[in-house]
């Protein structure tokens, strides 16, 4: 009984604070599974900024605050930011791929990135994870842009496009945990590491 009385109490103060910040979520719907980049330009008119922070809920970084990192590169090189993990060469074709110049030990310049390659066509074996900062630009690619791997509308093809027309993408090795839910696999094995913190 007293561990129930706890429970809710919890719950009651979790609620309460998502309700402190209601007037400050907004919702978008992405009627059919079209991919990230066609998820992405239902915010277009939410989005106010010349850049903006997005980030992926099935890539979760834990014991460091990625996002802050970001935004603090994004202050100083003046540039688009995107999170970035070595990944086993083998699974490259779960992720976007980048090819990059380094310009330090964490950080490096993006000279292009591919959705989803092939084993023998993969740049690198660095790949996106689900933390960027985008320029508000992006939206007018993605409104022209063909459906790609999949037959989906995907935003890493939209930013390829952006640093071929010359805008400046950093890359960045973060700090902390990285946990994959993006499988099931993935999303059971995070869900433990989770439940023993």
């Amino acid at each position: 009984m007293i561990k129930k009385k706890r429970k809710y109490k919890r719950l009651k103060f979790e609620y309460s604070k998502i309700k402190k910040y209601k007037k400050m979520i907004k919702f978008v719907y992405q009627n059919s599974p079209r991919g990230t980049g066609d998820a992405v330009l239902k915010c277009k008119n939410l989005i106010k900024s010349k850049h903006f922070l997005m980030l992926m809920p099935d890539d979760l970084i834990i014991k460091s605050n990625c996002s802050l990192s970001l935004i603090k590169l994004h202050n100083k090189y003046n540039s688009s930011i995107i999170a970035a993990k070595k990944v086993n060469k083998k699974n490259v074709a779960r992720w976007g791929i980048f090819d990059f110049k380094k310009i330090n030990k964490r950080d490096f310049l993006i000279k292009d990135v591919i959705e989803k390659p092939r084993i023998k066509s993969a740049p690198s074996n660095y790949a996106v994870i689900g933390r960027y900062i985008l320029p508000k630009k992006i939206f007018n690619i993605l409104q022209n842009q063909k459906p790609g791997t999949n037959g989906e509308i995907h935003i890493t093809d939209a930013i390829r496009t952006l640093i071929q027309q010359k805008n400046k993408f950093i890359g960045h090795f973060f700090a902390g945990k990285y946990l994959d839910c993006g499988t099931m696999r993935g999303y059971i094995r995070s869900s433990l590491y989770i439940s023993r913190l």
